[in-house]
């Protein structure tokens, strides 16, 4: 149908500069392309449209009534707003059309969570539960490395060995679209890691003949570890210490950055150990210090 060429050729050409000029991540990349879809199929649900400029105040409403009435998540909806007008803004300056009708449109307000997060005798607990066998060497490296640099679970995946600098104390992180940032690791951390490269990892590869690649972590077949593996090899460790949370490699990262305020770093220094491009992402961590500290204060005071 031309009316779906048309429109996709758009939709490709605002991928592309995603990928080229922005730089973006491969999941950044592929959000986009779904929301922008399901934002067209929509459309063509609703009526016949030849072009992206057909696309009118109305129909947008329509179509954030069918999100609320399918109850999607705020934090969706906000999400696809968010897509649509970003790629109309591309349109506006590629000079495919005149009008942005996203303008009018105002992004839902997103309740306000604070992140959970652990307690430092939980994270000791935790951390403590790798045995010394060939992969408890291995578990015990990424959940240090996790807790030491508040890294996000793809970064820690994506990890090379020569991104790891242990006479340095340092690890380069690629973090989203493809932006890198040295990250401080404690002696834990480096005797962790050292001890798995040392023994586990070399022992997993040649058991299984595996060729040698440059990933530091490995699953117990010695290929590259996958997020979801690391996701699994924590909720092993999460049930048998029996912590009554949620938990995820997320969760380690939202307790490094409560931990690191907590004891005093301030907030910048903390915005670009999470590699956060603007400071208002960091901000919601002070909230849970100062809950931190108020419960704490009535707690303990006689008079609170």
């Amino acid at each position: 149908m031309e009316t779906k060429q048309s429109m996709d050729k758009w939709l490709q050409s605002f991928l592309n500069y995603l990928n080229v000029e922005k730089n973006c991540s491969i999941l950044t990349i592929k959000n986009y392309h779904t929301d922008i879809l399901f934002f067209r199929d929509f459309l063509e649900g609703r009526r016949e449209l030849s072009h992206w400029k057909e696309v009118k105040v109305l129909d947008i409403r329509a179509y954030l009534a069918a999100l609320n009435e399918k109850e999607y998540a705020r934090k969706t909806i906000a999400r696809r707003v968010s897509s649509l007008r970003s790629f109309y803004k591309y349109l506006i300056r590629e000079s495919v059309i005149e009008v942005n009708p996203f303008t009018k449109i105002r992004t839902p307000k997103l309740e306000k969570k604070l992140p959970v997060f652990l307690e430092e005798f939980e994270i000791n607990e935790l951390l403590s539960k790798p045995d010394n066998s060939i992969l408890g060497l291995r578990d015990r490296a990424i959940l240090e490395l996790l807790y030491a640099t508040g890294c996000r679970v793809s970064e820690l995946s994506g990890l090379t060995l020569d991104r790891v600098d242990l006479g340095n104390s340092y690890v380069l992180l690629i973090g989203k679209g493809n932006k890198e940032r040295l990250v401080p690791i404690g002696h834990p951390a480096i005797k962790a890691i050292d001890a798995y490269c040392s023994t586990s990892r070399h022992k997993i590869m040649t058991e299984f003949n595996v060729k040698e690649h440059g990933f530091l972590f490995v699953n117990c077949r010695g290929t590259p570890l996958t997020d979801r593996s690391v996701r699994r090899i924590l909720d092993k460790y999460v049930t048998a210490v029996s912590l009554q949370k949620h938990i995820s490699p997320h969760t380690i990262r939202h307790t490094f950055a409560t931990h690191l305020l907590d004891h005093g770093a301030d907030l910048r220094t903390v915005q670009e150990l999470l590699g956060h491009a603007s400071l208002s992402t960091t901000q919601i961590y002070t909230h849970l210090t100062t809950e931190r500290i108020a419960s704490v204060y009535e707690k303990n005071h006689p008079r609170a």
